[in-house]
């Protein structure tokens, strides 16, 4: 059996991400009671930090759960049985999106795009002026697809509600996304904002949340699905506390320092970093695949390139299993693995959160070593390629 390398793990998976020491510090302390005032002092702290990364005055609620049960709030809330929303498809989580809402008692249509591509703006539009009874009640869009490494232009899709005048909410699930890309839940007329812990805020999974809008708050008080602890109108009544049950403190500990971070560096300048480390990540990857036979982006749209994570196409032939069982059996180096129909066939590198250049061409010269290690075919300089980019 070969001895656990040694040295620390180089994380590189797309959530969750690594976690900052000054987070894990805050965390590290006895618990204090959740309606103390020292803890809602802090719990408040963290709600008003929060919108300012969503860039809102709307409401905000908070949940012990993941991501998932952020999603399950939102339909929850909206929605009555045998309601019909539109899912813009951008990849793995918004079919799973998709199902969870079939599973609810939905009636969900899908705008189909292909994953390399994604969703064609002019079809969108299409769809929503041919609903002239305005049957569908949401757009249920994931802003950055975790799986394909792509982006989608929110911007565009209210564009297209408001020029259809169609009176459908905005859903928009950001956990790939907030803290690491532009967000403005207000400004681009977005309902409901979906996010979670785990990825760019830097903390364990554990905490879901939501913006939500005047618009869909009204909207919510005859929403019939069953619902009590996702229940938005019944937490806003908990106050001060604004919670269903126990407010998990540490991860409010933590979710304050992480704050403190994003804000110490600014918010534009965490943009700038993720933005840098994404195109040197992708220099890398067309650097491997410029001989034509090794990997290549999955993502062909240049216009829509995801800056917290780079999906990676496997060469014709290969599996991305040996690879990443390399990467981390021998060289403590973990990647993500593609999902749904891109398991095996694709593998990814995180490149969000807490992470710095050091960081970043770390872990791409030990791709490098485990492609080489297992056999994958690639062109040389993708190291020097991403030091090219970043030396700019």
């Amino acid at each position: 059996m070969n001895a656990k390398p040694r040295g620390r793990q180089f994380f590189m998976n797309p959530g969750p991400t690594n976690i900052p020491d000054r987070v894990l510090r805050a965390m590290d302390r006895p618990v204090l009671d959740f309606m103390s005032e020292e803890f809602l002092a802090i719990q408040h702290a963290c709600h008003a930090g929060v919108k300012r990364l969503l860039k809102t005055d709307a409401h905000l609620f908070f949940y012990s759960s993941t991501g998932h049960g952020s999603w399950e709030a939102s339909l929850a809330n909206l929605f009555s049985p045998g309601d019909k929303v539109l899912i813009v498809e951008s990849g793995y989580f918004s079919v799973s999106w998709t199902e969870m809402a079939q599973h609810m008692g939905l009636v969900v249509e899908t705008l189909p795009a292909d994953w390399r591509q994604g969703a064609d703006m002019a079809r969108l539009r299409e769809r929503l002026a041919a609903d002239k009874a305005h049957e569908f009640k949401a757009v249920l869009t994931v802003h950055n697809e975790t799986a394909t490494g792509m982006v989608l232009p929110l911007t565009e899709v209210r564009r297209a509600l408001d020029e259809t005048r169609h009176p459908a909410l905005l859903l928009a699930d950001t956990i790939s996304s907030l803290g690491s890309m532009d967000f403005r839940m207000d400004a681009w007329g977005v309902d409901v904002a979906v996010g979670g812990s785990q990825k760019g805020l830097m903390l364990p999974t554990g905490v879901g949340f939501t913006g939500v809008s005047d618009k869909a708050m009204e909207i919510a008080r005859t929403a019939k699905l069953p619902k009590h602890y996702w229940n938005w109108h019944l937490m806003t009544a908990r106050k001060p506390q604004r919670f269903i049950g126990t407010a998990p403190v540490h991860m409010f500990f933590g979710l304050q320092e992480s704050l403190r971070l994003i804000e110490e560096e600014g918010l534009d300048a965490v943009f700038a970093r993720h933005a840098r480390l994404g195109e040197a990540t992708r220099a890398a990857v067309r650097a491997w695949g410029a001989d034509g036979t090794g990997p290549q982006l999955l993502c062909l749209n240049a216009d829509r390139y995801s800056n917290s994570v780079t999906a990676i196409q496997m060469p014709a032939g290969q599996s991305s299993d040996p690879l990443r069982k390399v990467a981390i059996d021998r060289y403590n180096l973990s990647l993500g693995g593609g999902l749904g129909p891109l398991m095996g066939k694709a593998f990814r590198i995180g490149h969000l959160g807490d992470l710095n250049e050091p960081m970043l061409l770390g872990a791409l010269a030990t791709v490098e070593l485990a492609m080489k290690t297992a056999s994958v075919p690639f062109a040389p300089g993708g190291v020097d390629a991403a030091i090219a980019s970043l030396a700019v």
